[in-house]
Protein backbone atom coordinates (compact mmCIF):
# COMPACT_ATOMS: atom_id res chain seq x y z
CA UNK A 1 0.00 0.00 0.00
CA UNK A 2 1.36 3.38 -0.62
CA UNK A 3 0.76 6.27 1.22
CA UNK A 4 -1.70 9.61 -0.24
CA UNK A 5 0.13 12.05 -2.12
CA UNK A 6 0.31 14.38 -4.79
CA UNK A 7 2.62 15.05 -7.66
CA UNK A 8 2.42 18.67 -9.18
CA UNK A 9 3.77 19.16 -12.68
CA UNK A 10 3.84 22.05 -14.88
CA UNK A 11 0.65 20.94 -16.70
CA UNK A 12 -0.82 18.69 -13.96
CA UNK A 13 -1.44 17.10 -10.90
CA UNK A 14 -1.63 13.87 -9.75
CA UNK A 15 -3.55 12.37 -6.62
CA UNK A 16 -1.84 8.93 -6.26
CA UNK A 17 -4.41 6.92 -3.62
CA UNK A 18 -3.07 4.52 -1.29
CA UNK A 19 -4.22 0.98 -3.19
CA UNK A 20 -1.85 3.00 -5.84
CA UNK A 21 -4.88 4.15 -8.12
CA UNK A 22 -3.89 7.46 -10.05
CA UNK A 23 -6.47 10.54 -10.62
CA UNK A 24 -4.91 12.94 -13.41
CA UNK A 25 -6.12 16.61 -13.09
CA UNK A 26 -4.93 18.09 -16.60
CA UNK A 27 -4.18 21.95 -16.52
CA UNK A 28 -6.25 24.23 -19.15
CA UNK A 29 -9.03 25.51 -20.48
CA UNK A 30 -12.51 23.56 -19.59
CA UNK A 31 -12.66 20.94 -22.12
CA UNK A 32 -16.06 20.51 -23.63
CA UNK A 33 -17.67 17.58 -21.32
CA UNK A 34 -16.70 20.14 -18.79
CA UNK A 35 -18.37 22.76 -20.26
CA UNK A 36 -21.38 20.73 -20.45
CA UNK A 37 -21.63 19.63 -17.05
CA UNK A 38 -21.12 22.96 -16.20
CA UNK A 39 -24.05 24.16 -17.81
CA UNK A 40 -26.13 21.52 -16.55
CA UNK A 41 -25.00 22.66 -12.69
CA UNK A 42 -25.38 26.38 -13.13
CA UNK A 43 -29.16 25.49 -14.73
CA UNK A 44 -29.87 23.55 -11.75
CA UNK A 45 -28.98 25.52 -9.17
CA UNK A 46 -30.84 28.83 -11.22
CA UNK A 47 -33.53 26.98 -11.30
CA UNK A 48 -33.96 26.95 -7.81
CA UNK A 49 -32.09 23.46 -7.00
CA UNK A 50 -31.07 24.43 -3.10
CA UNK A 51 -34.18 26.14 -2.35
CA UNK A 52 -35.97 23.63 -3.27
CA UNK A 53 -34.46 21.08 -1.44
CA UNK A 54 -34.52 23.71 2.09
CA UNK A 55 -38.33 24.30 1.28
CA UNK A 56 -38.80 20.28 1.22
CA UNK A 57 -36.72 19.68 4.75
CA UNK A 58 -38.55 22.50 6.02
CA UNK A 59 -41.93 21.70 5.28
CA UNK A 60 -42.15 17.99 4.29
CA UNK A 61 -39.52 16.75 7.23
CA UNK A 62 -42.42 13.81 8.14
CA UNK A 63 -41.05 11.97 5.05
CA UNK A 64 -37.37 12.54 5.24
CA UNK A 65 -35.86 9.43 5.71
CA UNK A 66 -32.07 9.59 6.92
CA UNK A 67 -32.16 5.74 8.25
CA UNK A 68 -29.84 5.11 4.68
CA UNK A 69 -26.99 7.59 5.96
CA UNK A 70 -24.35 5.31 7.61
CA UNK A 71 -23.92 6.43 11.45
CA UNK A 72 -20.37 7.57 10.46
CA UNK A 73 -21.32 9.83 7.78
CA UNK A 74 -23.93 11.54 10.09
CA UNK A 75 -21.13 12.38 12.19
CA UNK A 76 -19.40 13.87 9.70
CA UNK A 77 -22.28 15.79 8.70
CA UNK A 78 -23.26 16.80 12.26
CA UNK A 79 -19.43 17.63 13.28
CA UNK A 80 -19.62 20.27 10.43
CA UNK A 81 -22.72 22.00 11.86
CA UNK A 82 -21.49 21.62 15.23
CA UNK A 83 -18.02 23.42 14.44
CA UNK A 84 -19.41 26.64 13.22
CA UNK A 85 -18.46 29.57 15.92
CA UNK A 86 -18.28 33.12 14.98
CA UNK A 87 -15.07 32.95 13.56
CA UNK A 88 -14.37 29.31 12.18
CA UNK A 89 -16.73 26.60 10.17
CA UNK A 90 -18.71 28.23 7.71
CA UNK A 91 -16.82 28.39 4.66
CA UNK A 92 -16.29 24.31 5.31
CA UNK A 93 -19.66 24.20 5.92
CA UNK A 94 -21.16 26.34 3.06
CA UNK A 95 -18.49 24.57 0.67
CA UNK A 96 -19.88 20.69 1.80
CA UNK A 97 -23.37 21.64 0.66
CA UNK A 98 -22.27 23.48 -2.38
CA UNK A 99 -20.16 19.96 -3.55
CA UNK A 100 -22.97 18.00 -2.68
CA UNK A 101 -25.68 19.87 -4.85
CA UNK A 102 -22.92 19.65 -7.03
CA UNK A 103 -22.19 15.54 -7.17
CA UNK A 104 -26.41 15.44 -6.61
CA UNK A 105 -26.88 17.25 -9.87
CA UNK A 106 -24.03 16.03 -12.02
CA UNK A 107 -22.58 12.74 -10.60
CA UNK A 108 -19.79 12.84 -13.28
CA UNK A 109 -18.59 16.42 -12.12
CA UNK A 110 -15.31 15.65 -9.47
CA UNK A 111 -15.58 17.96 -6.55
CA UNK A 112 -12.14 18.24 -6.15
CA UNK A 113 -11.83 20.61 -9.19
CA UNK A 114 -12.94 24.04 -7.87
CA UNK A 115 -11.31 26.19 -10.64
CA UNK A 116 -12.48 25.87 -14.71
CA UNK A 117 -12.03 28.45 -16.93
CA UNK A 118 -12.27 29.23 -20.53
CA UNK A 119 -9.70 31.66 -20.35
CA UNK A 120 -7.02 29.16 -18.92
CA UNK A 121 -4.22 31.67 -20.68
CA UNK A 122 -5.26 34.43 -17.92
CA UNK A 123 -6.76 32.56 -15.23
CA UNK A 124 -5.88 29.26 -13.89
CA UNK A 125 -8.22 25.95 -14.63
CA UNK A 126 -8.20 22.33 -14.61
CA UNK A 127 -9.75 21.15 -18.01
CA UNK A 128 -12.35 19.00 -15.74
CA UNK A 129 -12.62 22.09 -13.39
CA UNK A 130 -15.76 24.25 -12.89
CA UNK A 131 -15.80 27.94 -10.80
CA UNK A 132 -16.96 26.91 -7.28
CA UNK A 133 -16.81 30.47 -6.86
CA UNK A 134 -19.26 31.95 -9.48
CA UNK A 135 -21.71 29.17 -8.66
CA UNK A 136 -21.14 29.91 -4.81
CA UNK A 137 -21.67 33.75 -5.04
CA UNK A 138 -24.84 33.34 -7.16
CA UNK A 139 -26.68 30.15 -6.43
CA UNK A 140 -25.30 29.12 -2.99
CA UNK A 141 -24.18 32.15 0.00
CA UNK A 142 -27.09 34.05 -1.39
CA UNK A 143 -29.97 31.40 -0.71
CA UNK A 144 -28.28 30.42 2.60
CA UNK A 145 -28.42 34.28 3.84
CA UNK A 146 -32.08 33.82 2.40
CA UNK A 147 -33.07 31.66 4.61
CA UNK A 148 -30.82 32.29 7.58
CA UNK A 149 -29.32 28.91 7.78
CA UNK A 150 -25.67 30.58 7.62
CA UNK A 151 -24.53 33.60 7.88
CA UNK A 152 -21.79 34.24 5.20
CA UNK A 153 -20.48 37.63 4.01
CA UNK A 154 -22.56 38.81 1.51
CA UNK A 155 -19.32 37.96 -1.27
CA UNK A 156 -19.45 34.29 -1.10
CA UNK A 157 -17.55 31.90 1.15
CA UNK A 158 -15.32 30.87 -1.98
CA UNK A 159 -13.41 34.39 -1.53
CA UNK A 160 -11.36 33.18 1.73
CA UNK A 161 -8.08 32.43 0.51
CA UNK A 162 -7.56 29.14 2.20
CA UNK A 163 -9.80 27.25 -0.09
CA UNK A 164 -8.88 29.07 -3.61
CA UNK A 165 -5.70 27.21 -3.52
CA UNK A 166 -4.71 25.95 -7.24
CA UNK A 167 -4.75 21.99 -5.47
CA UNK A 168 -7.44 19.56 -5.75
CA UNK A 169 -9.60 19.22 -3.07
CA UNK A 170 -8.15 16.17 -1.04
CA UNK A 171 -6.28 15.00 2.10
CA UNK A 172 -3.49 16.09 0.96
CA UNK A 173 -4.38 19.87 0.28
CA UNK A 174 -2.21 22.03 2.86
CA UNK A 175 -4.01 25.52 2.98
CA UNK A 176 -4.77 26.24 6.71
CA UNK A 177 -8.89 26.34 6.99
CA UNK A 178 -10.11 26.41 10.28
CA UNK A 179 -13.06 24.52 11.43
CA UNK A 180 -14.44 20.12 10.86
CA UNK A 181 -11.06 19.92 8.80
CA UNK A 182 -10.88 16.36 8.70
CA UNK A 183 -14.79 16.08 8.57
CA UNK A 184 -14.51 17.79 5.54
CA UNK A 185 -12.19 15.76 3.63
CA UNK A 186 -13.73 12.80 4.77
CA UNK A 187 -16.98 13.87 3.40
CA UNK A 188 -14.91 15.25 0.30
CA UNK A 189 -13.62 11.12 -0.47
CA UNK A 190 -16.76 9.16 1.18
CA UNK A 191 -18.49 11.12 -1.83
CA UNK A 192 -15.99 10.84 -4.33
CA UNK A 193 -15.73 7.26 -3.85
CA UNK A 194 -19.71 7.32 -4.11
CA UNK A 195 -20.09 6.02 -0.61
CA UNK A 196 -22.84 8.43 0.24
CA UNK A 197 -26.03 9.84 -1.71
CA UNK A 198 -25.24 13.18 -2.35
CA UNK A 199 -28.61 14.39 -2.15
CA UNK A 200 -30.16 12.69 1.26
CA UNK A 201 -26.26 13.66 2.89
CA UNK A 202 -27.72 17.42 1.68
CA UNK A 203 -30.80 17.18 3.19
CA UNK A 204 -29.75 15.89 6.42
CA UNK A 205 -27.14 19.14 6.50
CA UNK A 206 -29.75 21.38 5.86
CA UNK A 207 -32.23 19.83 8.27
CA UNK A 208 -29.42 20.19 11.18
CA UNK A 209 -29.25 23.93 10.08
CA UNK A 210 -32.71 24.32 10.03
CA UNK A 211 -32.95 22.69 14.03
CA UNK A 212 -30.26 25.06 14.69
CA UNK A 213 -32.42 28.42 13.41
CA UNK A 214 -35.35 27.06 15.47
CA UNK A 215 -33.52 26.57 18.22
CA UNK A 216 -31.73 30.40 17.42
CA UNK A 217 -35.95 32.07 17.50
CA UNK A 218 -36.39 30.03 20.36
CA UNK A 219 -33.03 31.48 22.83
CA UNK A 220 -33.77 34.88 21.11
CA UNK A 221 -37.79 35.43 22.17
CA UNK A 222 -36.77 33.81 25.89
CA UNK A 223 -33.96 36.84 25.86
CA UNK A 224 -35.75 39.17 25.08
CA UNK A 225 -38.68 37.86 27.44
CA UNK A 226 -36.12 38.13 30.09
CA UNK A 227 -34.51 41.38 29.37
CA UNK A 228 -38.36 43.13 29.69
CA UNK A 229 -38.72 41.12 33.26
CA UNK A 230 -35.25 42.46 33.55
CA UNK A 231 -36.03 46.28 32.39
CA UNK A 232 -39.82 46.32 34.25
CA UNK A 233 -37.60 45.42 37.97
CA UNK A 234 -34.91 47.75 37.88
CA UNK A 235 -34.18 51.41 37.89
CA UNK A 236 -31.78 51.80 35.44
CA UNK A 237 -29.07 53.90 34.72
CA UNK A 238 -25.86 54.04 32.34
CA UNK A 239 -23.54 52.59 35.25
CA UNK A 240 -25.77 49.75 35.40
CA UNK A 241 -26.24 49.10 31.87
CA UNK A 242 -22.44 49.72 31.07
CA UNK A 243 -21.72 47.12 33.78
CA UNK A 244 -24.30 44.21 32.05
CA UNK A 245 -22.92 44.26 29.00
CA UNK A 246 -19.14 44.69 29.44
CA UNK A 247 -19.65 41.70 31.96
CA UNK A 248 -21.00 39.81 29.18
CA UNK A 249 -18.36 41.05 26.63
CA UNK A 250 -15.39 39.84 28.62
CA UNK A 251 -16.94 36.77 29.51
CA UNK A 252 -18.06 35.81 25.56
CA UNK A 253 -15.82 34.52 23.15
CA UNK A 254 -14.90 37.23 20.06
CA UNK A 255 -15.22 40.05 22.59
CA UNK A 256 -13.79 42.40 20.17
CA UNK A 257 -16.86 42.11 18.09
CA UNK A 258 -19.14 42.36 20.95
CA UNK A 259 -17.43 45.73 21.57
CA UNK A 260 -18.20 47.20 18.31
CA UNK A 261 -21.86 45.59 18.83
CA UNK A 262 -22.26 47.63 21.94
CA UNK A 263 -20.99 50.20 20.67
CA UNK A 264 -23.42 50.60 17.74
CA UNK A 265 -25.92 49.87 19.82
CA UNK A 266 -25.79 52.44 21.98
CA UNK A 267 -25.24 54.87 18.43
CA UNK A 268 -28.32 52.79 17.30
CA UNK A 269 -30.45 54.18 20.56
CA UNK A 270 -28.90 57.56 20.50
CA UNK A 271 -30.29 58.45 16.73
CA UNK A 272 -34.12 56.54 18.30
CA UNK A 273 -33.61 59.86 20.83
CA UNK A 274 -32.33 62.07 17.79
CA UNK A 275 -28.80 62.45 19.51
CA UNK A 276 -27.49 63.33 15.92
CA UNK A 277 -30.58 65.21 14.16
CA UNK A 278 -28.62 66.03 11.38
CA UNK A 279 -26.57 62.51 10.93
CA UNK A 280 -27.42 59.22 9.99
CA UNK A 281 -25.54 56.26 11.90
CA UNK A 282 -24.22 53.57 9.42
CA UNK A 283 -25.56 49.98 9.22
CA UNK A 284 -23.11 48.14 11.40
CA UNK A 285 -19.88 46.78 9.09
CA UNK A 286 -18.51 43.27 8.86
CA UNK A 287 -16.25 42.41 10.89
CA UNK A 288 -12.59 43.50 10.11
CA UNK A 289 -14.03 45.77 7.18
CA UNK A 290 -12.57 49.39 8.86
CA UNK A 291 -10.27 49.48 6.14
CA UNK A 292 -9.51 51.76 2.82
CA UNK A 293 -10.84 48.63 0.51
CA UNK A 294 -14.55 49.24 2.16
CA UNK A 295 -14.03 52.62 2.65
CA UNK A 296 -14.67 52.86 6.07
CA UNK A 297 -12.84 55.04 8.54
CA UNK A 298 -14.34 53.01 11.55
CA UNK A 299 -16.09 50.09 12.88
CA UNK A 300 -18.78 53.11 14.09
CA UNK A 301 -19.67 55.82 11.16
CA UNK A 302 -22.21 58.99 11.23
CA UNK A 303 -23.08 60.12 7.20
CA UNK A 304 -23.79 63.43 6.11
CA UNK A 305 -24.86 63.90 2.32
CA UNK A 306 -23.77 59.72 2.33
CA UNK A 307 -20.10 61.33 3.69
CA UNK A 308 -18.72 60.04 6.77
CA UNK A 309 -18.24 63.15 9.57
CA UNK A 310 -17.78 61.16 12.46
CA UNK A 311 -15.95 57.70 13.13
CA UNK A 312 -15.24 55.33 16.27
CA UNK A 313 -12.70 52.29 15.52
CA UNK A 314 -13.35 49.57 18.67
CA UNK A 315 -9.78 48.30 20.06
CA UNK A 316 -10.42 45.64 22.16
CA UNK A 317 -7.14 44.34 24.09
CA UNK A 318 -4.96 46.33 22.68
CA UNK A 319 -3.40 49.58 24.59
CA UNK A 320 -0.94 51.14 22.29
CA UNK A 321 -2.46 52.93 18.53
CA UNK A 322 0.96 54.23 16.70
CA UNK A 323 0.20 52.27 13.55
CA UNK A 324 -3.68 52.60 14.32
CA UNK A 325 -2.96 56.60 13.90
CA UNK A 326 -1.03 56.42 10.77
CA UNK A 327 -3.51 54.16 9.15
CA UNK A 328 -6.10 56.78 10.29
CA UNK A 329 -4.22 59.60 8.89
CA UNK A 330 -4.04 57.97 5.37
CA UNK A 331 -7.77 57.08 5.45
CA UNK A 332 -8.39 60.81 6.17
CA UNK A 333 -6.90 61.74 2.81
CA UNK A 334 -10.06 60.20 1.52
CA UNK A 335 -12.25 61.22 3.36
CA UNK A 336 -12.33 65.18 3.81
CA UNK A 337 -15.76 65.31 5.21
CA UNK A 338 -14.83 63.72 8.77
CA UNK A 339 -14.94 65.98 11.85
CA UNK A 340 -14.19 63.66 14.47
CA UNK A 341 -12.73 60.23 14.11
CA UNK A 342 -11.34 58.44 17.36
CA UNK A 343 -10.62 55.17 19.20
CA UNK A 344 -11.77 53.74 21.69
CA UNK A 345 -10.31 51.03 23.78
CA UNK A 346 -11.05 48.45 26.25
CA UNK A 347 -7.73 49.09 28.31
CA UNK A 348 -5.80 52.30 29.16
CA UNK A 349 -4.36 53.25 26.24
CA UNK A 350 -0.55 53.56 26.82
CA UNK A 351 2.49 55.85 25.98
CA UNK A 352 -0.02 58.10 25.03
CA UNK A 353 1.79 61.56 25.63
CA UNK A 354 4.32 59.73 23.18
CA UNK A 355 1.29 59.58 20.81
CA UNK A 356 -0.18 62.98 21.35
CA UNK A 357 2.00 65.17 19.15
CA UNK A 358 1.06 63.28 16.37
CA UNK A 359 -2.59 63.05 17.02
CA UNK A 360 -2.30 66.99 16.79
CA UNK A 361 -0.28 66.97 14.18
CA UNK A 362 -2.84 65.34 12.23
CA UNK A 363 -6.04 67.24 13.67
CA UNK A 364 -4.00 70.75 12.38
CA UNK A 365 -3.96 68.90 9.08
CA UNK A 366 -7.27 67.68 8.87
CA UNK A 367 -9.00 69.98 10.79
CA UNK A 368 -10.32 67.21 12.90
CA UNK A 369 -11.17 66.32 16.64
CA UNK A 370 -9.02 62.78 17.13
CA UNK A 371 -10.18 61.18 20.33
CA UNK A 372 -8.26 58.22 22.25
CA UNK A 373 -10.80 57.36 24.70
CA UNK A 374 -11.71 53.99 27.34
CA UNK A 375 -15.16 52.25 26.49
CA UNK A 376 -15.92 53.28 29.75
CA UNK A 377 -14.84 56.87 28.60
CA UNK A 378 -16.64 57.41 25.37
CA UNK A 379 -20.35 55.24 27.26
CA UNK A 380 -20.06 58.29 29.12
CA UNK A 381 -19.27 60.84 26.20
CA UNK A 382 -22.43 59.42 24.23
CA UNK A 383 -24.82 59.99 27.36
CA UNK A 384 -23.52 63.31 27.95
CA UNK A 385 -24.04 64.00 24.39
CA UNK A 386 -27.70 62.86 24.09
CA UNK A 387 -28.36 64.17 27.40
CA UNK A 388 -27.34 67.39 26.23
CA UNK A 389 -29.90 67.27 23.48
CA UNK A 390 -32.92 66.88 26.47
CA UNK A 391 -34.22 64.13 24.28
CA UNK A 392 -34.42 61.47 26.48
CA UNK A 393 -33.31 60.45 30.07
CA UNK A 394 -30.20 58.37 31.54
CA UNK A 395 -32.99 55.45 32.27
CA UNK A 396 -34.43 56.04 29.49
CA UNK A 397 -31.23 56.23 26.87
CA UNK A 398 -29.40 53.07 29.49
CA UNK A 399 -32.62 50.97 28.61
CA UNK A 400 -32.75 51.66 24.74
CA UNK A 401 -28.83 51.36 24.68
CA UNK A 402 -30.08 47.49 26.75
CA UNK A 403 -32.66 46.47 23.67
CA UNK A 404 -30.82 47.71 20.90
CA UNK A 405 -27.36 45.40 22.27
CA UNK A 406 -29.96 42.43 22.72
CA UNK A 407 -31.96 42.59 19.61
CA UNK A 408 -28.87 42.92 17.23
CA UNK A 409 -27.55 39.73 18.91
CA UNK A 410 -31.46 38.19 18.13
CA UNK A 411 -31.26 39.54 14.81
CA UNK A 412 -33.91 41.43 15.18
CA UNK A 413 -32.31 44.54 13.63
CA UNK A 414 -30.54 42.99 10.33
CA UNK A 415 -31.45 46.81 8.52
CA UNK A 416 -29.15 48.39 10.94
CA UNK A 417 -27.37 45.60 12.42
CA UNK A 418 -27.03 42.95 10.11
CA UNK A 419 -24.27 40.40 11.99
CA UNK A 420 -23.36 37.85 9.73
CA UNK A 421 -21.80 36.07 12.82
CA UNK A 422 -24.00 33.23 14.29
CA UNK A 423 -25.02 34.77 17.60
CA UNK A 424 -26.26 31.50 19.08
CA UNK A 425 -23.50 31.55 22.15
CA UNK A 426 -23.56 35.16 22.53
CA UNK A 427 -27.23 35.27 23.09
CA UNK A 428 -26.79 32.41 25.44
CA UNK A 429 -24.60 34.24 27.30
CA UNK A 430 -26.84 37.19 27.38
CA UNK A 431 -29.62 35.48 28.41
CA UNK A 432 -27.26 33.49 31.15
CA UNK A 433 -26.31 37.15 32.35
CA UNK A 434 -29.69 39.08 32.23
CA UNK A 435 -31.01 36.26 34.59
CA UNK A 436 -28.15 36.40 36.88
CA UNK A 437 -29.21 40.22 37.15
Amino acid sequence: MNELHLRVYTNRSELVLPDGTIQYFQEGGMNQAAKIRYKKIAAELSGGYLERQILFCKNFSSNLDFLPLVPAHKHLLDRLVQSVTSEVGKALLALSILQLCIKAIEPEQSIRLHKGSSRATKDFSWCDGISMRFLDKQHITPVLRKYELLSLNADGFMMTRSLAENYPYSSVYKANMKGALSEWISLVEAIEKDEIVSELALRYLISQLLNQADKFRRLAFHTIENLTLFLEATILDKGISLSLILRHINQSDYAARLMEIAMHSLMQAMQEYQAFPNSLLKPLSQMRSANKKHGNIGDIELLEDRQIVEAWDAKYDKSYLRDEIEELSEKLEIHPAVRKAGFVTSLEAERIDELMPRCNEIEEIFGISLEIVTFKEWVELQFDRTLAQETATEQELASAWLIAYTESLAQRRRDIAPIDEPCYQWLLKLNETLTIE
